[in-house]
């Protein structure tokens, strides 16, 4: 059995030891950049190697794409065979937010092809709250070899979104909190407010009060409620940099609403040329 959305730890804890399990540690903190390598220097998941959203989940060179530009696929070729990456394994990425950044590695896994990769529901909060263990091993695995193209398909950027921003067949979802999609508040972008045409489901309304993911049903009645007549097919998800639009997207593929894509600059690519419209408020 693969798991291809979400996992509970109580289905992870037996799979630790298993040579086609690779796990990936994606603790992050926007306004503490060293914040996730220090909590899984201190503890992290037996055998989790950790995966930095700056270093190994982007390409910060990469100007006008957003704060958070996708890598080049041949670099992250270069950083699966670091962590020993080969195709038959069951992955699975966790972090302490949610999976605000979790669900981005999962989206990336996604795009070489890779289906058997899951969030850790609950994250780091639930593994420890359920009593299991935790150690401080830095995994040092052989290197492999990987060859990976990205389903380029599967990303949007500017050119295409405009054009679809054209027709009435399209819904842009953007995951921010409301107060920063209304454009009241910015604290990171240089410009407040979002993408005329967008609305908004922020990412942390996936999440039930314990942290872990609102039960599929739920979230499909949710996603369905919003879209109306809009499938999943014509959605696109935004969001700051291309990161917490990932949880969206994996929220409706966990409910069954399969097909949406993400525009990888999000806000921050689309505010890097001034003479893109912004809308505010509602």
């Amino acid at each position: 059995m693969s798991f291809t959305t979400l996992i509970t730890p109580a289905e992870l804890a037996p799979l630790i030891g298993s040579g086609d399990l690779l796990i990936l540690d994606c603790r992050h903190d926007l306004a503490d950049l060293s914040r996730g390598q220090r909590a899984y220097t201190q503890g992290h998941i037996p055998g989790a190697q950790y995966a930095d959203l700056n270093r190994d989940l982007s390409d910060l060179s990469k100007p006008g794409l957003g704060r958070h530009p996708l890598p080049d696929a041949s670099a992250f070729a270069m950083t699966l065979a670091r962590w020993g990456y080969y195709s038959q394994q069951q992955v699975v990425v966790y972090d302490d937010a949610g999976g605000a950044i979790a669900a981005r590695a999962w989206w990336m896994l996604r795009l070489i092809g890779h289906d058997a990769v899951a969030v850790l529901d609950g994250g780091m909060p639930a593994w420890l709250a359920t009593g299991l263990v935790v150690d401080s091993v830095v995994p040092q695995p052989e290197p492999t070899q990987v060859a990976i193209n990205f389903k380029t398909g599967e990303i949007v950027y500017f050119d295409e979104l405009s054009k679809k921003l054209q027709s009435e067949n399209v819904q842009l979802l953007d995951a921010r909190g409301a107060p920063r999609f209304r454009g009241e508040v910015e604290p990171l972008d240089t410009v407040a407010g979002h993408i005329p045409g967008a609305i908004n489901r922020p990412f942390s309304s996936n999440l039930a009060v314990d942290g872990s993911f609102k039960s599929a049903p739920l979230l499909r009645d949710e996603f369905s409620a919003l879209l109306g007549v809009h499938s999943a097919h014509t959605v696109i998800h935004s969001c700051g940099s291309g990161v917490t639009a990932c949880h969206n997207l994996l929220a409706m593929e966990h409910a069954g609403l399969v097909g949406s894509r993400v525009f990888a600059p999000s806000w921050s690519g689309w505010i890097s040329d001034p003479t893109r419209p912004v809308a505010r408020g509602e």
